[in-house]
């Protein structure tokens, strides 16, 4: 069975992204350190055995190559992320761009349970802080559960795997991961970043401590 990726993703401009940073950043090394987080991001993805790769931006944006570009529908982020679903169809495994530390290897573990027809229905990875930073589907027209659910709450990733269990959907978990929220997650989630990544470089260049 094929299974999309879909990277959720603020196009890394200052002002607009990252601004828990800031201070001590400034709105450009805020970016910057986006930029970075996206980037490593997208490399996991393109080591993973996605079928097809969607990069859902909030603004128009160059898609990287071998990826299709769309543009995220709706206001709250509980609209586009259950959009996301809906327009994207089939199975579909979305995530966010705020895990660079992220690796192939944990997306395809995802995959694999998507993909296995005794598996799951939705797998979902929950992180640190409360939330999610992946949702899988094996139909995502179940995405519509996401709507009315409060995202950024240290109660986003419960209620999300609760109202998948009432559709009566078998939700696995995925290893839990760190977001990148504030300088502390910065720092901490670079020291977990494979090697070669780009994320940490950044990090130690345009986070003052």
């Amino acid at each position: 069975m094929s299974v999309s990726v879909v990277l959720l993703a603020k196009v890394p401009a200052p002002g607009r992204v990252k601004t828990r940073l800031c201070p001590p950043c400034t709105p450009e090394q805020a970016a910057r350190v986006a930029a970075a987080a996206l980037a490593d991001t997208v490399d996991a993805v393109d080591a993973s055995g996605a079928g097809a790769r969607v990069l859902l931006t909030d603004a128009a944006c160059p898609a990287p190559g071998g990826w299709a570009a769309r543009l995220q529908r709706g206001g709250p982020l509980d609209e586009r992320l259950a959009n996301g679903f809906a327009d994207t169809g089939g199975t579909a495994l979305l995530i966010g761009m705020d895990t660079p530390q992220l690796t192939g290897d944990h997306l395809d573990a995802a995959l694999r349970l998507l993909g296995d027809p005794d598996g799951p229905d939705a797998v979902l990875g929950p992180a640190e802080d409360g939330g999610w930073w992946a949702l899988g589907l094996r139909d995502a027209r179940h995405g519509a559960a996401l709507r009315g659910i409060p995202t950024s709450t240290g109660t986003t990733g419960s209620r999300t795997r609760a109202a998948l269990r009432r559709r009566g959907l078998r939700v696995a978990e995925l290893p839990r991961l760190r977001d990148v929220d504030t300088v502390q997650d910065a720092y901490a989630v670079a020291a977990l970043c494979p090697r070669g990544r780009r994320f940490p470089g950044v990090v130690a260049a345009e986070v003052p401590r």
